[in-house]
């Protein structure tokens, strides 16, 4: 959940990559996955589609007992406002839910009024990369 991710476990990132265009979304799901390598598209195993992952530096390291990496991979279920704008995200977002545009490598982002459904704020129209 992003509300569980501090900043210290994704110092490491060193880009984001993005699967899809992230302009037409208001929110992305982000979670923290054990994965094999720093780099490279990770295999996704959820329910809906991966839409980007965090590629890590030279000096992430691995854990010491399973050699896996903690990546953020970013997310959306089918039921998402993406894809069903009048259903159970109409308004609001999920816990781990971030505005995409206020992601960086390093950040974990944040809700924004267009994340819960809201229109866009001013603060809003100065995010967009």
């Amino acid at each position: 959940m992003s509300a569980l991710i501090a900043e210290d476990e994704i110092a490491h990132e060193a880009a984001l990559v993005w699967l899809e265009d992230i302009s037409g979304l208001d929110y992305v799901r982000q979670s923290l996955d054990r994965l094999p390598t720093r780099r490279g598209k990770p295999p996704y195993h959820r329910n809906g589609r991966m839409v980007g992952y965090a590629q890590l530096g030279p000096g992430a390291k691995p854990s010491r007992s399973s050699g896996t990496f903690r990546r953020r991979v970013f997310w959306l279920l089918p039921h998402d406002r993406d894809t069903t704008p009048d259903g159970l995200y109409a308004t609001g977002a999920p816990s781990e839910a971030v505005d995409p545009r206020t992601v960086a490598p390093g950040s974990k982002g944040f809700k924004t009024e267009r994340s819960e459904g809201g229109p866009r704020s001013e603060l809003e129209s100065g995010l967009q990369r």
